[in-house]
């Protein structure tokens, strides 16, 4: 959305040419990789998505004048709410608005045998209803391939979830649940004419749609509802109002949807809820002393009121690490090989989507030394990339400042990553990595500040340059900085003992930034590089020994 706001395509995006130029500028604003697509399919199908999802204005029928509703192709309110968002939630918010808006069959649709319903507030409905009877709002993921995003309005929630639930009890008594998963979609694929994997296509879609809402997380292989919206879901799916004409749809959808919390009373009941839930943390709540007239008043404090609660989730977050370290290291495992997805013994399936790989990369850091543990400063404090209500990254930190800030008792660890391992790499990274390392310096004037730059391959110009370690200042003092430039698997390696070993204990890190310091200035780069790995081996020795 960002990259066509910013260029001469919006409002015209259709034909050969425009196709292949959305496409374009899509490769190279790094939105998409392209790999020679000769279809130019790519600019057709996120213009269909943009348009579906009511963050571009989609062509009307011959009914109504395309004039009653926006330029064809120009970004819509609701996209320009987007655009404009800085937070996850906010984010979250425009996707919630559309997806509430976004109907089965919508008014410009024809030729379905059941009534126009939401498949949000249906899902959300189905979510409710295995809550009241098991306990939990869990959905596996083999119940939203061949159950949920089958159904439709027709069919009452209730006989859903009794289908849900015995395919369930099936899967457990089955001696095999890989083997029954794909029985089940070749059944599905057989009934509806698809292949099979089609079924699991669509349910990783429909998961990525739910949790881009901020409603829903994950729930080991599936989803369930996060509980501090409970109340507010409780509230969207009391509406089921279906918009009269194409047009009123239309323009429901471009605008984004009402939501409850747009209505002062039900944002206030929503913000008692939550309010509630943090004191039952322990954490006292007490909402600025201002008169609350507007539903725009009560969903700033609200905002205020989810911001802590996330918070101390991620605190809980953070102090669990140490009892995922296996987890942690797979996730390393992954961005090293590039593979796409790993199992673990424990047989749980993690993934690296390829495109969100750098990402990635600065959270697995971010998890390493929240598992090592001893941190000063709180783990929002740590990361400067945004996370979602599943702890996982949204997109990079942003430039002007370093990936990581890890603050202990007595030294700073600045931690910067990349996944350029050619040539590139120095001119990327020398300057911003010794200059982030230089503020730090600065800003903790009484602690031993150290850089720990990693990368899948260190080149040795860039250890070089970090080897050199030198920075002016805008008054031309000099500076000396400490910069140790690791492989992500010498540090894999690394943790791994740290955790096997039992010795769990920051000081291993620190100690392991002094040795490699201390030997910067004997040797250029290539030798300086081999003494880290002879460094790294021996301390992974010494440690494995207990």
């Amino acid at each position: 959305m960002i990259a066509l706001a910013s260029s001469a395509l919006q409002g015209n995006l259709r034909g050969r040419d425009q196709e292949i130029a959305f496409m374009n500028l899509l490769g190279e604003k790094g939105v998409v990789t392209l790999r020679g697509d000769v279809t130019y399919s790519v600019g057709r199908k996120w213009r269909s998505a943009l348009e579906k999802l009511g963050f571009i204005y989609p062509e009307v029928s011959r009914e109504i004048n395309q004039t009653d509703l926006g330029l064809l192709d120009a970004i819509t309110p609701n996209g320009r709410r987007l655009i404009q968002a800085e937070p996850v939630p906010a984010i979250q918010e425009c996707f919630l608005r559309s997806l509430a808006a976004f109907y089965i069959p919508s008014p410009v649709e024809s030729g379905y045998d059941f009534a126009p319903f939401s498949p949000l507030r249906h899902t959300l409905s189905i979510l409710l209803e295995l809550e009241r009877i098991t306990g939990e709002s869990r959905l596996n993921f083999i119940e939203m391939a061949v159950v949920v995003q089958l159904s439709n309005s027709n069919q009452p929630i209730t006989e859903i979830v009794e289908q849900i639930l015995a395919l369930r009890q099936a899967r457990l008594d089955s001696s095999s649940k890989r083997r029954f998963d794909q029985q089940e979609k070749a059944k599905a694929a057989e009934i509806h004419n698809y292949a099979a994997n089609t079924f699991s296509d669509y349910a990783d879609t429909n998961f990525r749609y739910l949790k881009a809402t901020g409603l829903i997380q994950t729930k080991g292989r599936g989803i369930s509802i996060v509980p501090e919206r409970r109340v507010f879901i409780e509230k969207l799916i009391l509406d089921q109002a279906v918009p009269e004409n194409e047009l009123n749809y239309l323009k429901n959808i471009t605008n984004g949807a009402s939501l409850p919390t747009d209505n002062i009373e039900t944002g206030l009941e929503v913000l008692k809820d939550l309010i509630d839930q943090v004191r039952s943390k322990g954490i006292e709540f007490s909402p600025p002393d201002i008169t609350l007239t507007t539903a725009a008043d009560v969903s700033n404090i609200r905002h205020e009121v989810e911001d802590q609660l996330f918070k101390l989730k991620e605190k809980e977050f953070a102090d669990q690490q140490v009892a995922h370290w296996e987890e942690i290291v797979g996730y390393m495992d992954l961005i090293i090989t590039r593979r796409k997805s790993l199992t673990l013994a424990n047989e749980t399936e993690i993934e690296v989507p390829q495109a969100e790989a750098p990402a990635y990369f600065e959270w697995v850091l971010w998890r390493a030394f929240l598992a090592i543990d001893s941190l000063v400063n709180a783990p929002y404090e740590a990361r400067r990339f945004k996370i979602d209500q599943d702890f996982l990254p949204v997109g990079t930190a942003p430039g002007g400042g370093p990936d990581l800030i890890f603050e202990f008792e007595d030294f700073v660890i600045v931690g910067e990553v990349t996944l350029t391992d050619n040539s590139r790499q120095e001119a990327a990274e020398g300057e911003p990595v010794r200059r982030h390392v230089a503020d730090l310096v600065s800003r903790y004037p009484n602690k031993s500040v150290y850089g720990l730059f990693m990368a899948n391959k260190i080149d040795s110009n860039t250890a070089e340059t970090f080897r050199i370690g030198v920075w002016y200042a805008s008054n031309d003092e000099r500076m000396t900085l400490d910069i140790i430039p690791l492989t992500l698997k010498q540090f894999r390696d690394f943790f791994v003992a740290i955790f096997t070993s039992g010795r769990i204990n920051v000081n291993h890190v620190l100690e392991l930034l002094k040795s490699c310091t201390t030997l910067r200035g004997e040797n250029e780069a290539p030798v300086w590089k081999a003494q880290i790995n002879e460094i790294i081996t021996e301390k992974v020795l010494a440690l494995s020994s207990y």
